[in-house]
């Protein structure tokens, strides 16, 4: 069985979260396939083997991997498809689930974010910034959040570029359902990437989950508007971890969504100042 099919398997049996499939990853070989031979050598503890022998011979499970591979693709840490940058990260997802073109995943991405609640500056700052971007051939990411998000993903189709959606939730969710025709389009003209397992809800807990993966995608990440505690500042911290570049575009002193920003560039990031964006020569 290839190890894709097999960490599929694992993750849609209970009893099997994040730390023990990362756990069980950690002692595969680095082979594609892998067998029930390979299970009872592992260095686990003997429930852990249990659960991978039983998940490996369970009929059910094998008949929800098949209506998954009918719904999207399905890679794993150990595709040549995985993006690198993943595999470098703290905690990578272990398996994305998407629909649209893979290849994407092997460009330079740069993510951008913001708040939910924009105003205008971000939009123009926006349309104005992303044709440079893909004039130097740079995939954008973002959350296919509303606001700053929305905007990102727009302002790349409106200039026939390629976008990344990262969402927090089953690809047989759109979440917001304002996104949904969005959502649709990026499927077909870009990439919608998900960790989890594609009847998977939207909720609150989520979210920063995802952005992880958005910062991990990324050489950099953009913040335009968002307020001092954010989700955007989240996932500029975690890009800053990763040692990603961050950029911030700076704003007025009087503005609560330039606040988050403004902190960024205080503790370092560096401001755009202008829409020539050289990523690391700002």
């Amino acid at each position: 069985m290839k190890k894709t099919e097999f960490l599929l398997k694992l993750k849609l049996q209970k009893g099997i979260g994040y730390v023990k499939l990362l756990t069980i990853a950690q002692k595969m070989d680095a082979n594609l396939e892998i067998s029930i031979e390979e299970i009872e050598q592992m260095d686990l503890p003997e429930k852990l083997i249990q659960a991978c022998l039983c998940t490996f011979k369970d009929p059910d499970l094998e008949r929800l991997k098949k209506q998954i591979y009918q719904q999207s693709e399905v890679i794993s840490f150990f595709d040549d498809e995985y993006p690198e940058k993943l595999r470098q990260m703290y905690r990578p997802p272990l398996v994305l689930f998407a629909r649209g073109d893979l290849s994407l995943l092997q460009k330079e991405i740069i993510t951008i974010v913001g708040s939910r609640y924009p105003t205008n500056y971000s939009k123009n700052v926006i349309n104005r910034l992303v044709p440079n971007l893909l004039e130097q051939n740079y995939v954008i990411a973002s959350g296919l959040a509303k606001g700053v998000d929305a905007l990102a993903h727009q302002a790349v189709l409106n200039n026939e570029g390629r976008t990344i959606a990262v969402v927090g939730n089953g690809l047989n969710y759109s979440y917001p359902k304002q996104n949904c025709d969005l959502q649709k389009e990026i499927t077909q003209k870009g990439l919608l990437i998900s960790e989890y397992l594609p009847d998977t809800p939207p909720r609150p807990f989520r979210f920063p989950e995802r952005n992880r993966i958005l910062a991990g995608l990324s050489t950099g990440v953009i913040v335009t508007e968002a307020k001092e505690k954010s989700g955007s500042l989240i996932t500029a911290s975690i890009a800053l971890q990763e040692n990603r570049d961050i950029y911030a575009v700076p704003g007025p002193i009087t503005s609560q969504l330039s606040a988050g920003p403004n902190q960024l560039i205080e503790a370092g990031a560096t401001p755009i100042v202008d829409f020539k964006f050289n990523c690391g020569s700002i």
